[in-house]
């Protein structure tokens, strides 16, 4: 039906306005910041292979003139990305040789991820799934059809982890129709959703989506991803109230990257900031080796020296778990410091 003159239209939510909002061309991300217009970054057509995307309001986040600033390194595409690094690979985590039916992919016991989508709000230049071939494995595909059968089939899983891309760049009714779904699988407990919008596109936690996340007999949990403490501003703060207030868990996984947070008290305020938000500390990620990251990677020595330094400053529940993600191992490997 074509709406008529008269006929109001449905209108878009606002972080789907903010989202198209985002800068996606390197230039126009420059002027903004006042950086250099001739700053060294990938050309076009590596470019074109995984685009610069960036909400605007996480760029007024950043320091204005400072291309050292460190939310700034996490999106610029700059040619480091270009140059080839021994042990960088397209599948760092070993992705491809656990998928089954339905874009899920089953790696621990008891727990398997849903490939929700391929979409973000942001590209972070470090993104593991960077080279993840989406096209070919969507769990969203025909009303999450082959993915339910395949969780359904499988009483072992307990929890099911929505990933991606971002799942939170999915409507909310497709999103309200897989945890109604899961709703009718006996052993489905919980419900985890691994995001980095309520942090970089804060208006995403709108009504419509506490409307289903408050809903249900599934335990919902939801992992955000901060990698230093300038992320969060007073409108991140203000989003993730309702959160906390339908007393959703809110953890937090971080990467250690180099320029970014590879020091004590970046890594300490990270932790004190989070808190004061009501998120936990839960893990510090060894960089993913993958293809185009090499020039984030911290040394592991490095990364212990820093949690020693982190845990003679901070009390125990403010010191996340330093781990490293191996492929076919049956958890995340976590290294002794």
């Amino acid at each position: 039906m074509i709406p008529s003159p008269t006929t109001p239209r449905q209108q878009a939510p606002a972080w789907q306005h903010a989202l198209r909002e985002a800068f996606t061309r390197p230039d126009e991300l420059l002027r903004f910041l006042e950086l250099d217009p001739d700053l060294p970054a990938l050309g076009p057509a590596r470019l074109r292979a995984f685009p610069l995307r960036v909400p605007r309001g996480f760029a007024r986040r950043m320091r204005k003139g400072d291309a050292q600033d460190p939310l700034f390194r996490q999106v610029w595409p700059a040619t480091a990305e270009g140059v080839s690094a021994s042990g960088f690979t397209v599948d760092a985590v070993g992705d491809l040789r656990k998928l089954r039916s339905g874009g899920i992919i089953h790696k621990y016991h008891g727990r398997a991820l849903l490939v929700a989508t391929g979409a973000c709000a942001i590209h972070c230049r470090y993104c593991f799934r960077r080279h993840f071939p989406y096209g070919e494995h969507l769990a969203a595909r025909e009303h999450w059809q082959a993915a339910l059968e395949t969780i359904a089939a499988d009483s072992s899983l307990h929890e099911i982890i929505l990933s991606g891309g971002d799942p939170l760049s999915l409507s909310d009714d497709k999103l309200a129709e897989l945890a109604d779904a899961l709703e009718a699988i006996p052993h489905v407990r919980r419900l985890r959703v691994h995001t980095r919008q309520p942090i970089v596109l804060p208006e995403r936690i709108d009504e419509r989506l506490l409307a289903w996340l408050g809903r249900g007999r599934l335990t919902k949990l939801m992992v955000l991803h901060v990698n230093h403490a300038n992320e969060i501003d007073a409108s991140v703060v203000t989003a993730l109230q309702p959160l906390r207030a339908l007393g959703i868990p809110l953890l937090n996984q971080s990467v250690l990257l180099r320029g970014v947070n590879d020091s004590v008290d970046a890594l300490a305020q990270l932790s004190e900031r989070l808190f004061e938000c009501g998120i936990l500390p839960y893990y510090l990620h060894l960089l993913d080796r993958v293809q185009g990251a090499a020039h984030f990677e911290v040394e592991e020595s490095r990364a212990r020296a820093l949690m020693r330094g982190l845990a003679a400053r901070l009390p125990g529940y403010l010191v996340p778990r330093l781990v490293r993600e191996e492929p076919g191992a049956t958890a995340k490997t976590s290294i002794a410091w």
